[in-house]
């Protein structure tokens, strides 16, 4: 077994406890897990990070495609040694997991992402860092340490703060940059529309923002130049209160000069303004090429062909997402998509995948269908809510243990080992592979 990480003692562990009437502080069954998540959180984070786009037919598909693929275990093989250990980027990792980036931690526990980034390091898994974290990168690295980190960025409309949390991010010693492609705008979430919430509108989710040189700069310059608010003005009702205290409540500084100096009202604007870029192409890639030395990753790929074009504008690694149902209603899911674009890209990038996950049996598919690495997100998140720190590591510990015994009883000894023959591929599928480029004459 891997020397880092002991699957049956955390499964010992469990048995232990119930032996003596003790009973999962954090459920360990998917569905149990989100149901107890529900009753630790509002109404309105719950469905801000469990919701998905629409009619939520894309988070269902993304779950329902893994019945699509069943494992196929082979016997009488020496498994009594495994390895967990992946190499990306050039760096060693101990597993293929990662946690993927989720914002506005501060729903989930007020110690957002310190305190996930306390589990990570436990279990010295890489936490992926979002753009729109409840804590500045650079508190959320500190409290990383030596444990390896990257960085999710959603690319502004204004290139000098994208620019900017790049730098920063590298600065704080980030592995990779992970390029957000599929959310230059806000899905249609039905959930969040129906309960009016909006994190970002009430200073929430804001903290990379805030703590940037270059966005206070327009910040300030909004204030000088006294320009209007992106929010229609309305009567003051108590709603209007509290949310006014709370985009307060989040900006830094002191209380005295919040009220006075106007900046957390513009924050909240300003933020809204710059958000957006829906005019992101394939040529904007050499502009972040330029920012940074760090391996680029492209997160949202979902088509066979858009993974083909990564590979000509020579980006270093591919995220097959579909941002865990969050944006297109009725999409293909990701993991049908997983099975398309690993056969086109055929090693020559490291391809990461999202969306769906929801055990250790789930990992090993991905990998088994071209993934080097997954990243988790609603599961340990769910954790986080119900016991903080403890309970994001207990998830990740979990699907960690699973995968460890899929890959012993499914006749498995590395991660390295998992390939298209441990699953069932069904004969027609899903997404067709796109035409090959004739040579020219």
């Amino acid at each position: 077994m891997s020397s880092s990480f002991n699957a049956r003692a955390v499964q010992g562990a469990i048995y232990a406890d119930g032996a003596y009437g003790r009973l999962p502080r954090v459920p360990v069954e998917p569905d149990l897990l989100a149901a107890k998540a529900e009753k630790h959180l509002t109404p309105e984070a719950w469905w801000y990070v469990a919701g998905s786009a629409g009619q939520q037919r894309t988070a269902k598909a993304n779950t329902a495609a893994f019945d699509r693929y069943p494992i196929v275990p082979r016997m009488l093989r020496d498994v009594k040694n495994r390895s967990l250990g992946v190499e990306l980027f050039g760096h060693s990792y101990s597993s293929p997991l990662l946690f993927a980036p989720i914002g506005v931690l501060e729903m989930a526990h007020p110690q957002a992402e310190r305190a996930v980034g306390r589990a990570a390091k436990a279990l010295n898994i890489p936490m992926v860092l979002s753009t729109q974290g409840s804590t500045p990168m650079e508190v959320t690295s500190a409290e990383l340490g030596e444990s390896p980190m990257w960085y999710q960025l959603y690319w502004s409309n204004n290139d000098e703060f994208a620019r900017s949390l790049v730098q920063r991010a590298e600065k704080c010693g980030a592995h990779a940059i992970v390029v957000t492609l599929d959310t230059h705008c806000m899905g249609w979430r039905v959930k969040d529309l129906d309960l009016g919430f909006l994190p970002f509108a009430r200073g929430m989710g804001i903290a990379q923002y805030t703590s940037d040189p270059v966005f206070t700069d327009l910040v300030n310059d909004r204030i000088k130049n006294k320009v209007a608010s992106a929010l229609p003005k309305q009567s003051p009702t108590l709603g209007a209160i509290w949310t006014l205290a709370s985009i307060i409540g989040h900006y830094p500084g002191r209380l005295v000069d919040k009220l006075f100096s106007g900046q957390p009202r513009a924050a909240v604007d300003t933020f809204l303004d710059t958000f957006p870029c829906p005019s992101l192409t394939w040529a904007d890639i050499a502009k972040l090429r330029a920012w940074t030395t760090l391996p680029i990753v492209l997160k949202g790929i979902q088509h066979p062909a858009d993974a083909l074009l990564a590979l000509e504008h020579g980006v270093d690694g591919i995220s097959v997402s579909n941002h865990g149902g969050r944006q297109v209603d009725g999409a293909i899911a990701s993991l049908d998509a997983l099975d398309a674009i690993a056969r086109v890209v055929k090693g020559k990038v490291p391809i990461i995948f999202d969306s769906g996950i929801r055990s250790g049996a789930d990992v090993f598919k991905a990998l088994a269908l071209g993934a080097d690495a997954v990243m988790v997100g609603r599961p340990w998140l769910f954790g986080l809510a119900i016991d903080g720190a403890d309970g994001a590591k207990a998830v990740m510990e979990r699907i960690l243990a699973e995968l460890d015994f899929t890959m012993s009883l499914s006749g498995v000894s590395s991660v390295k080992a998992i390939g298209r023959e441990c699953v069932v591929v069904p004969k027609e599928p899903v997404l067709a592979l796109p035409a090959e480029k004739k040579d020219e004459e």
